[in-house]
């Protein structure tokens, strides 16, 4: 048996033992430090604490998130199922952000008519885009703590957000 050389099983070996030896030491370090983001509820009550300063009276609204792993996409909507709103403003709102250590960041553009209860005559003539800046942390009952902020606004307005239920939709099989 000529083709087994000593040197080639020493090499073959140690080379085989070494990626063996690399392969447990990065699965017991993925194992013990990378843990994986905390699953986000989909939508949350948004309960202002005080009235926005450029708003005379502020809409009850739901944050809907959808998330990729730390990366956060999400869009604000009025809370009121029965609110009409006008052609001009069903001009969806577009938040992004991401989720850092149970802190959650989202910023984007929202229509002022979805925070601020305004009459349907002011709210047409002039459909504004708000910036928003949320920043909350995430609580171990998963609920949201945090502040909510709004250019045209001097200062952050504190916020909590509680997971809202969604009903879901029953899939009857049919048996015929």
């Amino acid at each position: 048996m000529h083709h087994f050389n000593l040197k080639s099983l020493v090499f073959y070996g140690t080379a085989i033992s070494s990626v063996l030896l690399l392969f447990k030491v990065v699965t017991a370090y993925g194992e013990s430090n990378l843990k994986a983001a905390p699953t986000l509820n989909s939508h949350y009550r948004l309960v202002l604490n005080d009235n926005l300063q450029i708003c005379k009276q502020s809409n009850p609204v739901v944050l809907n998130i959808q998330q990729s792993g730390v990366y956060l996409n999400g869009s604000v909507q009025s809370a009121n199922l029965n609110t009409k709103m006008s052609t001009a403003n069903k001009t969806t709102s577009s938040l992004t952000g991401k989720l850092n250590h149970r802190q959650l960041s989202l910023s984007g553009k929202v229509p002022r008519a979805i925070l601020c209860h305004t009459p349907n005559a002011a709210t047409q003539q002039s459909p504004s885009l708000s910036l928003v800046k949320i920043q909350a942390q995430l609580t171990p009952k998963q609920d949201l703590a945090g502040t909510l902020s709004m250019d045209g606004s001097s200062e952050a307005i504190n916020l909590t957000a509680t997971p809202e239920k969604i009903p879901e939709k029953s899939n009857h099989l049919n048996t015929h």
